[in-house]
C-alpha cells in the first residue's frame, strides 16, 4: 500500500487500515482497561457508535480506538459529561455519520455510473478507494463544517441564555410532495433516488436562504424550523414556488405551526410538530396552510395575506381554523 492511498488492487483489508490508522490489534479488554472502564461500559460506547458485537478477545480494535476511548473519558472525568451523557453522544455521533458516510458513497457510486460508464460494482469500489485517498482532504472539510455549525448553534444558545421571552419558541414546517407515493412506482430505482436528491437539494437551498434550518428530511418530505414565523412562512411559500416551477418535481404542500418545541439530538418534537404535519395533510397542492398562532404573528405584515378557513376537525389536535397564506399582490 502506497503512503498516499489504498493499493493498486483496493483490497479492504488495505483501504480499512488506511482508514483507521493502523491494524486491528487489541482486544476490547485491552481497550477497557487502557481507558480505565470496564468492558460493559466499553461494550455501550461500541453499540452507541452504530457497531455489532465482537468477542471480548477478538482483536478488533486499532490504536486510534483506543486513543478515541481515553479523550472521551477525559471528558467524563473531568466533568464535561457524565457517563449517560458520552453515551448518548456517542451514539448521536454514530448515526449522523453513518448516514454522511452512506450519503457520501452512494452519491459517488452515482456520479461514478452516470460520468464514466462503470457498473455499480465498479462504482463502488472506485467510490472507496476514491474516499480513503482522500480521507485527510475530507475530514478537513468535515470538521471546518462542524465549527461552523457550533458556531451558530453557539449564537442561538446565547441569544436564548439573553433572556429572550420566547425562547424555546419555533415555527414549525412540513413540506410534502404530492402523490409521491404513484410517483415513484413509475420510476426505477436510479430515476428515484435523483428526483428525490433534486427535492432535497432545493429544498435545502430554499430553508437556508431565507435563515431557516432543515431538521430531516424523510423521503417525500422535509422538516424546517426558523426563528421567526414570517421567515417560515416566506420558505413555505418559496418552496411551493420552487417546486411548481421545476419541470421535474411534482408540486408540495405545506403546512407551518409556531409554538413550544422540545429538541433532541437535533431534531425537535411536540404539539407543535405534530401540528405542523397535520396541516400539512390538509393543504392543497402548491399552497401553505399555518396555524393560528403563526397567522397572528403575520397580522399587519406587508408581504403576506392571510384567508382564515373553516375549522375543522383534526385527529389528534381537536378544532383547528387553519390559515391559507398568499404573497401579497403588489
Amino acid at each position: 500500500m502506497s503512503p498516499s492511498g489504498p493499493g493498486d488492487d483496493g483490497r479492504p483489508a488495505d483501504i480499512e487500515e488506511l482508514l483507521l490508522g493502523g491494524p486491528r490489534r487489541h482486544t476490547r479488554d485491552e481497550a477497557a482497561a487502557s481507558a480505565g472502564v470496564s468492558v460493559e461500559y466499553a461494550r455501550r460506547l461500541w453499540r452507541a457508535m452504530g457497531f455489532a458485537d465482537v468477542g471480548d478477545s477478538v482483536p478488533a480494535f486499532t490504536d486510534g480506538d483506543l486513543d478515541a476511548l481515553r479523550r472521551l473519558m477525559v471528558l467524563v472525568r473531568d466533568g464535561v459529561l457524565d457517563d449517560e451523557l458520552a453515551v448518548s453522544m456517542t451514539r448521536a455521533m454514530g448515526h449522523n455519520a453513518a448516514r454522511l458516510v452512506e450519503w457520501q458513497v452512494d452519491s459517488l457510486v452515482e456520479h461514478l455510473v452516470r460520468t464514466r460508464g462503470l457498473t455499480a460494482d465498479e462504482a463502488a469500489r472506485e467510490a472507496v478507494a476514491m474516499s480513503a485517498t482522500h480521507a485527510e482532504e475530507l475530514q478537513a472539510l468535515l470538521a471546518f463544517v462542524w465549527r461552523r455549525q457550533l458556531a451558530a448553534a453557539s449564537g442561538r444558545a446565547l441569544a436564548s441564555a439573553d433572556g429572550d421571552p420566547d425562547s424555546g419558541v419555533l415555527a414549525v414546517g412540513f413540506a410534502d410532495m404530492v402523490s409521491f407515493t404513484r410517483l415513484a412506482q413509475r420510476l426505477d430505482q436510479r430515476e428515484l433516488a435523483a428526483l428525490v436528491d433534486r427535492f432535497d437539494a432545493r429544498s435545502a437551498d430554499v430553508i437556508a436562504a431565507a435563515g431557516g434550518r432543515l431538521i430531516k428530511t424523510v423521503g417525500d418530505e422535509v422538516l424546517f424550523v426558523s426563528e421567526r414565523p414570517a421567515d417560515a412562512v416566506r420558505i413555505g411559500l418559496e418552496l411551493a414556488e420552487t417546486m411548481a416551477a421545476d419541470p421535474v418535481l411534482p408540486d408540495v404542500r405545506v403546512g407551518i405551526a409556531t409554538g413550544a418545541v422540545v429538541t433532541r439530538m437535533g431534531d425537535v418534537f411536540g404539539r407543535t410538530v405534530n401540528l405542523a404535519s397535520r396541516l400539512t395533510a390538509l393543504a392543497q397542492p402548491g399552497t401553505v396552510l399555518v396555524d393560528r398562532r403563526t397567522a397572528e404573528e403575520l397580522v399587519g405584515h406587508d408581504e403576506f395575506d392571510v384567508d382564515v378557513e373553516r375549522t375543522r376537525a383534526v385527529r389528534g389536535m381537536g378544532l383547528v381554523r387553519p390559515g391559507l397564506v398568499r404573497r401579497r399582490s403588489r
